[in-house]
């Protein structure tokens, strides 16, 4: 649990976690922990054997079934925390100058850092109601921020955490008016460290590299105090806003 502590125990109902990677483990154990009261289910394509419910986000026939298992489940749901990501892979790296850009390299960025995110919402939203509580919570990253972009490079990952961005400040709007009781927030956990960090670590200082448990506390204490009235925010692990 972070330093702050902050809790609330009127937190019911069921919470999905998804992405099994450092930062989702850690915030499944993190709201297990806080919300005694809170179903905390895991989900993912990859992951350990006790994982909850399965989910492919880049594969529509499973995001389907996704929806169908919760509906069948009859779970009411408080809270789906989007922790997946992807920044690197075997055939995939973060572009330093224009001649390494490729389709084929932005398409894989744009299937998990801003196409999954608003397909989740999707799949979800069947299970929504006016009259509940609803967080819709998905990590975005400050260098998808075009106002913070001081540096250049790594064309896809930024754009597509920026697309993300976009399309859930949309759904914020959307949300507001059919179902006001729900929030919508984009989150940037610091440097955190995972798998996805691990080969760019080196440029970041020891004190500012967070182990997942501790981006996990910030990252709930910082969730939890948004509400209806401040959805579509893009929030620092720290509370600050992110210019977009």
């Amino acid at each position: 649990m972070s330093s702050a502590g902050v809790s609330d125990q009127s937190w019911t109902g069921t919470a999905l976690v998804v992405g099994a990677g450092g930062i989702g483990s850690a915030v499944a154990l993190e709201l297990s922990q806080r919300f005694p009261e809170l179903t905390v289910l895991t989900c993912g394509r990859q992951g350990p054997p006790d994982q909850d419910l399965k989910i492919d986000l880049e594969d529509d026939a499973s995001l389907d079934h996704f929806t169908g298992a919760l509906q069948a489940r009859g779970d009411r749901l408080r809270l789906l925390f989007n922790c997946s990501g992807r920044l690197h892979g075997p055939e995939l790296q973060p572009e330093k100058r224009l001649k390494q850009v490729n389709r084929r390299q932005l398409e894989q960025q744009f299937a998990i850092n801003a196409i999954a995110p608003v397909l989740l919402a999707r799949a979800v939203e069947p299970l929504l109601k006016r009259d509940q509580p609803f967080h819709f919570a998905s990590l975005s990253a400050r260098v998808g921020s075009i106002g913070d972009n001081r540096s250049g490079g790594w064309y896809g990952y930024r754009a597509a955490k920026a697309a993300q961005n976009q399309l859930l400040r949309c759904l914020s709007l959307e949300w507001s008016r059919r179902w006001p009781q729900t929030t919508v927030t984009l989150l940037h956990p610091g440097t955190t460290d995972t798998e996805l960090s691990k080969p760019f670590q080196s440029f970041v200082p020891a004190e500012k590299l967070f182990s997942p448990q501790r981006a996990a506390g910030h990252l709930i204490d910082v969730l939890v105090r948004q509400t209806p009235e401040t959805t579509g925010r893009f929030l620092a692990w720290d509370g600050q806003e992110i210019v977009w």
